[in-house]
């Protein structure tokens, strides 16, 4: 490999933190520049020096004040002034588009999302084949009529995610549960190939009313699990005795 050839220090450029101050100053707010971090040969007759920025709405960043001098001049000039992130400095985001930037939950009244035209989370629909019989089951359990469906990948991303979530066997209330969703008479199974997972409750006493839930999820409002009926406290009636007096002088 060849050799990278070293940038000496440049005792005039390395020497003008003076002048570099001075430039870091004319454009920053009063009081903003700190003391003098360090000093960088970026080029021949090329050199940055650093200062540790004081203001507070930018923490670990630092002004940066490049100098440079042509051949044979003996004093530093300023090629650029700047603000820059330091190592421990406060950085904002990286940008994100709006459709990469959306989360679920995040849809509100009157948002729209973007289409996505090759989504591999759904495929083409079915269209009608004339057989009374075919087109039916293809109505209700196809998607007869709708222009995309779920595809394979779709229904699995889906079923891991709820299968994961708070309707799923490894909730709190689902661990606690006295027995699980698929013996629940409140228990209404799902359609198609998520029939063997999945259901949804129909349980108003239930958290998780109207929503889909595993076969081994579960809750405190099953149907066919009962408590043991607490026993009615009994009060003992105040006993009065008649035979007590009080000594009067």
């Amino acid at each position: 490999m060849p050799k990278v050839k070293e940038i000496k220090a440049d005792k005039v450029l390395v020497g003008a933190v003076d002048l570099a101050r001075e430039a870091a100053e004319s454009i920053a707010a009063p009081g903003a520049v700190g003391d003098h971090v360090r000093v960088t040969m970026d080029g021949e007759r090329l050199a940055t020096h650093y200062f540790a920025c004081t203001s507070k709405a930018y923490p670990g960043w630092v002004w940066a004040v490049t100098v440079a001098r042509a051949a044979r001049q003996k004093f530093a000039t300023v090629s650029e002034t700047n603000l820059v992130p330091g190592e421990q400095a406060l950085l904002s985001p990286d940008w994100l588009p709006y459709a990469d930037r959306l989360a679920p939950g995040d849809i509100g009244p009157g948002d729209v999302t973007p289409m996505i035209e090759d989504d591999p989370l759904l495929e083409a629909g079915f269209e009608a084949t004339g057989e009374e019989d075919v087109d039916q089951v293809a109505f209700f359990e196809l998607g007869l009529g709708r222009t995309r469906v779920l595809s394979a990948e779709g229904r699995d991303v889906a079923a891991q995610r709820w299968y994961d979530g708070a309707h799923g066997p490894h909730a709190e209330v689902a661990e606690k549960a006295p027995a699980p969703c698929s013996s629940c008479g409140f228990f209404v199974p799902m359609a198609g190939a998520l029939r063997q997972v999945f259901g949804v409750c129909a349980n108003a006493w239930s958290p998780s009313d109207g929503s889909v839930v595993s076969l081994d999820h579960g809750c405190g409002a099953h149907s066919e699990v009962d408590m043991e009926q607490p026993k009615p406290e009994h009060i003992e009636p105040p006993v009065l005795d008649e035979l007590a007096f009080d000594v009067v002088q």
